[in-house]
């Protein structure tokens, strides 16, 4: 039974939507049909990504409230974390439209991985194709002289790996909370993406490349359109200046 579910309600859909936009939108090249597939899904959860930055905005403002609070039990420890516990909790966040965006991206990661895994053959594609979706006869998946079926692609690969870090890294530039932990996570965590990236099919360096530009985009244009309010500097600081 959910062999069945995942096969005619998740992965019949995803693959004819992938088919339909390689014959009428990517000009038969099966690399730009994921790069438009991603891009479209990522249109498609517009809502919850706009909610999750809010969520994110927010939760950066309730930080600072709660470090600010703390700071009238500057002498006693145990009072300034119990402080900052009960700010937190009475202006709690929900992270639930990020963590329905990060699964429903982890499931489209899983099925095109089971798309290109199984092989697109003709054979397969009638079997699974909608009666209104054309049938496109043989796949070119030839992506810059890179075939994106192939595993083990160290170009793909390391483009995502270098993308993200300069990524990490930028964002850590405008962050004021830096500890070693921090710049371990900047250089290994890049490393660990490119590691998992070359055992994988080069489709899927390509459909997280996609998807972090176009969450670096939608970031951007918030930030230019709803700037984050700058923390208010306390009354006795201003004062000592």
């Amino acid at each position: 039974m959910l062999d069945h579910f995942w096969l005619t309600y998740l992965y019949q859909p995803l693959f004819n939507a992938l088919i339909w936009i390689y014959l009428n939108i990517a000009e038969r090249n099966m690399g730009w049909a994921v790069v438009w597939l991603t891009i479209f899904l990522r249109i498609l959860l517009m809502p919850f990504t706009l909610i999750s930055e809010r969520d994110n905005i927010k939760q950066k403002e309730v930080e600072a409230q709660a470090v600010e609070a703390a700071k009238a039990f500057k002498n006693d420890s145990v009072a300034q974390k119990e402080e900052v516990r009960r700010v937190m909790q009475k202006n709690h966040v929900s992270p639930w439209a990020k963590v329905f965006s990060l699964a429903f991206q982890v499931l489209v990661f899983l099925l095109l991985y089971q798309v290109f895994i199984r092989g697109i053959t003709g054979e397969r594609i009638v079997k699974i194709l909608y009666p209104f979706i054309d049938f496109p006869g043989k796949i070119n998946l030839d992506f810059y002289g890179t075939n994106i079926g192939n595993t083990h692609d160290v170009f793909w690969a390391g483009l995502v790996a270098i993308y993200l870090f300069f990524s990490i890294y930028l964002k850590e530039t405008f962050s004021k909370q830096r500890d070693q932990s921090r710049v371990t996570f900047l250089f290994l965590f890049p490393l660990f993406t490119f590691a998992i990236l070359w055992f994988l099919p080069m489709v899927k360096a390509l459909f997280i490349l996609t998807t972090m530009i176009f969450s670096d985009i939608i970031s951007l244009i918030r930030r230019v359109l709803f700037p984050e309010k700058k923390a208010a500097v306390p009354a006795k600081a201003s004062a000592k200046k």
